[in-house]
């Protein structure tokens, strides 16, 4: 005997889904074509409150009587039918009347694939794919684990590079490209900005309208597939940006989808986001909250993803985010905590640690709320990581100070190694900083040209010196100068000026060096794997730390933050013997003035810093060096 088709929805699927448990809608909901797609399909929708629903698409001219829906016996609020004349490739929606009599044409919530804007219907789709990447995803664990070096490149697909005169590039032709450009430059996984659909290309795609279905810009869904396998082959792991946050209120969306508040909050105090002009999630409602996690199931599943970036927690975290006093409303005991969005987000931690080991959920979340990256059980959220948005903000503000006056500012430049490791943190140098005026980069570090470059290098020694992963956002590495825009590809004219080209090998050679030793990667969630030599010489604007791992050489970092040369600088080591020069942001080969120590350094019996022995240095101007003992 056989089974019922993998798409019929079961009394146990009914079960999970109004219980808010379901993570595999996706399976279920949605249009699912027959065979190879040319034999018709089945289509449910959940639409509880609506008079009627109907199928229209290219296959019955667009007319509502065509293919009519029957809700189900189970009072689940789905609605059904199969359509035999449905094929692949063809668009459709749900022509859904309200109990008001109005009409709502809406795009599928479970498409998988959709009309490239400003389109806006939904496509009739199969999703099979032949995988090469079966080494990759059992060994993935090891790559995402928390002793794992971790350098993550964010891109935003459609404005890396762009081959074809002014049009867009695919998935597909670009995949290549840019798995060997990070290869070469030592990252080690790749950050998508969103790529599920979106109408308005100028969000980035953080206006998402389709939750299960990638942007039909770049390609389709197969496209998608042969990207994440090209990073697979190539060793890269892939991450995208995913926004449970908000949506839309576009009409073919989820805003008002059978009339009523289906998936957002009534009360525009609790539904709607002032900052962003969009729809906010209603986490406790039950349904809502299963396709939220179906959703974030599917990626993972579909694509072979090897993690997501929540985007915007804080905003799903407090009610009174962006409001005034009088704009929200406080939870049943009072306080501003979402208490339906904490139980959503510990259900989606919880359920893709078990159903997909070995990728991660990091957290985009700007607050000190306790305990982001610890277990649910034990009271946190359950994030694998979480940005650290005080050491951006910090860091970017201590380095636009020119450094003569940089001593005034020390603070904030090592505050936030004190907590460091109160969550797992990644470090982003992200597309936020570099976009709404702020300028790029090296546009943000004072000084002349050769300065900005300086500074920049030493910007990313001391992140890279520094405990916790990596993230940079594309043009950072080569010092792109114009702000960031969506309608243009990097300047990739600019390396063929030696400043630009160093950077880029400064960052390739602190890639290979994280990687290369344990210490610079192995505890950068643990606090005995970092210790300062000294934090305090406020004066010169100098800092020196020391990153240990178990049975792996210490390293010793040490930045010079002003332009000033110091000579025999003299600092504690934990071992005596020869010490060998690493890393010279202020070498030749990087743009610099080749200042240094000749490539070692001798330790002497000389105490210092707490230490039985210390080296005198010369301390090339506005540099990180990094040395190990030999």
């Amino acid at each position: 005997m056989t089974g019922p088709a993998p798409h019929v929805l079961t009394e146990h699927d009914i079960y999970l889904f109004r219980e808010g448990t379901h993570t595999g809608l996706h399976h279920k909901l949605g249009c699912h074509l027959e065979g190879d797609g040319s034999g018709g399909g089945h289509f449910a929708v959940w639409a509880p409150s609506a008079q009627s629903v109907s199928v229209v698409g290219d296959w019955n001219d667009w007319q509502p009587d065509a293919t009519p829906m029957a809700p189900r016996w189970d009072g689940s609020g789905i609605w059904e039918v199969r359509d035999a004349a449905v094929a692949r490739g063809e668009a459709y929606k749900f022509h859904i009347v309200a109990k008001d009599g109005s009409i709502h044409q809406k795009a599928d919530p479970y498409a998988a694939f959709c009309e490239r804007p400003p389109a806006t219907a939904s496509r009739a789709w199969t999703l099979e794919y032949h995988w090469s990447d079966a080494a990759w995803v059992a060994d993935r664990a090891a790559r995402n684990a928390p002793d794992a070096p971790m350098s993550i490149y964010e891109v935003h697909l459609g404005s890396w590079r762009r081959e074809r005169e002014g049009g867009l590039p695919g998935y597909h032709e670009i995949a290549e490209p840019l798995a060997k450009y990070c290869v070469g430059l030592g990252f080690t996984h790749v950050e998508l900005m969103p790529v599920t659909e979106h109408p308005f290309y100028g969000s980035w795609g953080y206006q998402t309208t389709g939750y299960f279905a990638p942007t039909a810009r770049y390609g389709t869904p197969q496209d998608l597939m042969h990207f994440v396998d090209v990073m697979h082959r190539h060793g890269l792991g892939v991450i995208l940006d995913w926004v449970p946050s908000h949506f839309p209120t576009d009409a073919h969306g989820l805003a008002r989808f059978d009339g009523t508040h289906l998936f957002e909050h009534e009360d525009p105090r609790q539904g709607f986001h002032p900052e962003w002009s969009s729809a906010i999630f209603n986490y406790g409602r039950h349904e809502v909250r299963a396709f939220l996690l179906s959703s974030a199931h599917a990626w993972l599943e579909r694509y072979h993803l090897d993690g997501l970036r929540v985007d915007a927690v804080a905003s799903m975290l407090y009610l009174d985010y962006a409001r005034k006093s009088g704009e929200w409303i406080p939870n049943p005991h009072g306080g501003k905590e979402n208490l339906e969005a904490i139980t959503f987000l510990r259900m989606l931690n919880e359920s893709v640690a078990r159903d997909h080991r070995g990728t991660c959920v990091i957290a985009e979340e700007s607050t000190a709320w306790p305990g982001v990256t610890r277990d649910g059980d034990t009271g946190g959220l359950g994030f694998a990581m979480k940005w650290n948005m005080g050491w951006m903000h910090d860091t970017l503000r201590f380095f636009g100070n020119d450094p003569v006056h940089r001593r005034f500012h020390h603070d904030a430049l090592t505050f936030p190694l004190w907590y460091a490791f109160n969550e797992r943190f990644v470090m982003p140098l992200s597309h936020d900083e570099v976009v709404h005026g702020k300028g790029s980069l090296i546009t943000r570090m004072p000084g002349d040209k050769w300065q900005k470059l300086a500074n920049l290098r030493l910007l990313l020694g001391w992140m890279w010196a520094s405990p916790g992963k990596k993230l940079l956002f594309m043009g950072g590495e080569i010092g792109q100068e114009r702000e960031w825009s969506h309608e243009r590809e990097l300047d990739w004219g600019l390396l063929q000026d030696p400043g630009h080209a160093g950077l880029s090998q400064w960052v390739a050679d602190l890639n290979r060096l994280m990687r290369e030793e344990p210490s610079l990667h192995a505890r950068d969630f643990d606090p005995q794997g970092f210790a300062w030599i000294d934090c305090c010489d406020v004066e010169n604007s100098i800092a020196s730390m020391v990153r240990t791992a178990p049975d792996s050489k210490p390293v010793v970092v040490v930045c010079n933050f002003t332009p000033v040369v110091r000579h025999d600088y003299r600092i504690g080591v934990p071992l005596g013997g020869p010490w060998i020069e690493r890393l010279n942001g202020d070498a030749g080969i990087y743009g610099g003035s080749d200042v240094g120590n000749l490539g070692r350094v001798e330790a002497a019996e000389e105490p210092r810093h707490g230490r039985s022995h210390s080296i005198a240095l010369t301390l090339p101007p506005l540099a990180a060096l990094f040395l190990t003992p030999a």
